[in-house]
């Protein structure tokens, strides 16, 4: 992999911002917008800054309040009901350290309702099996130590399918690969203990076929243009795959393992 890598986000933030100066900016996008992404977004970046999360109690509460009676998760006050909002509440809230404000056992039960006979999930109770839902039900679930709800073997097999024969992993059957399922599909595989069962070595093949030779960013497939949102997926795969000089991520929470560790947030997942 290019050390250009390494300088392609920078460029593309060109900024210069410590990290106080970060979190001041997060601060105020949270008082302005209340949409439910910006809150996951923001509290994830505040850990990664070294800077503790200056969260008041009213922010936790609005993602509280997102919850419906039937334990699923509303993305905004419009009423979209997704399992992403399910994952990205349960993520929010661990790391706050605020799950207390939820009912638990109820978007636990709303997860496992959209559960396929595939083995995979849907964003809700009877929708196609997806990648990155199956991300999102996975982590929910390794969230809320309820691992044990999945028949690991069954959602192996899917989620093995779904490597192409050019290395790389697609979110659906009979679909193109995408690097961004370098982390979606293998990050549940790390959770559920099986990443073992793809071709490691063809995939990371895949991955740095996508890097762009002069700026060091990745894209989706080979030959298109590199992006931030690729790049950090397909960083974030060869992290999971062992490749040499990638920091550890954490599958569940998507943020560093050292940075987890400081969270005193304890490993919710097999040992890769």
């Amino acid at each position: 992999m290019r050390r250009s890598s390494a300088l392609y986000p920078p460029r593309c933030a060109r900024a210069k911002a410590g990290a106080w100066a970060i979190c001041a900016f997060l601060a105020r996008a949270r008082s302005i917008d209340r949409e439910f992404v910006s809150r996951i977004c923001s509290s994830s970046l505040l850990p990664c800054s070294f800077v503790p999360p200056l969260l008041p109690l009213d922010r936790v509460a609005h993602v509280a309040s997102l919850q419906q009676p039937d334990g699923s998760f509303a993305g905004d006050k419009w009423g979209e009901i997704d399992t992403r909002f399910s994952y990205c509440a349960l993520l929010c809230l661990t790391i706050l350290d605020r799950k207390n404000f939820i009912d638990v056992p109820a978007c636990v039960e709303f997860v496992i309702k959209c559960h396929n006979f595939d083995g995979g999930f849907g964003c809700v109770p009877g929708a196609e099996s997806h990648g990155g839902q199956i991300f999102c039900c996975v982590g929910a679930l390794a969230l809320t130590s309820q691992l044990s709800r999945i028949d690991p073997d069954r959602l192996g097999w899917w989620l093995a399918e779904r490597q192409t024969s050019g290395g790389g992993l697609n979110g659906r059957p009979e679909k193109l690969p995408d690097v961004c399922y370098s982390w979606w599909v293998l990050s549940s595989l790390a959770m559920i203990g099986r990443v073992h069962w793809i071709d490691r070595d063809a995939l990371v093949r895949y991955i740095l076929a996508c890097q762009d030779q002069d700026d060091g960013g990745i894209a989706d497939r080979p030959g298109d243009m590199a992006d931030i949102f690729h790049t950090f997926f397909g960083c974030a795969g060869l992290s999971l795959l062992g490749y040499e000089g990638m920091a550890r991520i954490d599958p569940v929470l998507a943020l560093p393992v050292e940075v987890v560790q400081r969270l005193g947030i304890p490993r919710m997942y097999p040992e890769i």
